[in-house]
């Protein structure tokens, strides 16, 4: 009696899916860390505007006031376009 045993197959590699990783394995990836900075800068942004106070600019015509959030919220923006770029971008790309 013979047996055959066949190799692995060529359409998922085995072991390789999100649901078969333990929870180490899905802390190291990149996806979640980015999401994880993008919720954090604007985590930053919320803060600020709640507890944060205005910048005041005089002049002689008079003071402007500006919340600083706004400032912050720049930032933000800039720092989401980055990491997004960065992080969410296709492998084969």
């Amino acid at each position: 009696m013979t047996t055959m045993t066949h190799g692995p197959s060529a359409d998922a590699p085995a072991g390789d899916t999100r649901a078969s990783r333990g929870v180490a394995d899905r802390l190291f990836v990149p996806d979640f860390w980015g999401t994880l900075a993008i919720v954090a800068m604007w985590l930053a942004v919320l803060f600020d505007g709640v507890f944060g106070s205005d910048m005041v600019f005089s002049n002689t015509n008079g003071t402007t006031t500006i919340p600083s959030a706004v400032l912050v919220a720049l930032f933000a923006v800039i720092g989401t376009a980055s990491v997004a770029k960065l992080v969410f971008r296709h492998k084969n790309d």
